[in-house]
């Protein structure tokens, strides 16, 4: 039962990861100084189109696994 629920944790973080990422590529979120915040910038026009197909692919992905295994526990 505790490696099952330590497996469901890692889904979590998985999936907050995905979705941060999306987000991210977006430009939802914004990084607090402005030197780090307009370098951060230019990554994100960059490399925007990979990033979002990135994170919806592993959000979606670790949100099948966190209701199969959700399911399971039950």
């Amino acid at each position: 039962m505790t490696t099952s629920i330590i497996g469901l944790v890692i889904e979590l973080l998985f999936l907050a990861l995905g979705v941060y990422l999306y987000l991210f590529a977006r430009g939802a979120v914004k990084v607090g100084k402005p030197d780090t915040r307009s370098r951060a910038e230019e990554f994100r026009r960059d490399n925007a189109t990979w990033m979002r197909l990135l994170g919806l692919a592993l959000a979606a992905v670790m949100l099948l696994n966190v209701i199969l295994h959700v399911r399971e526990l039950l």
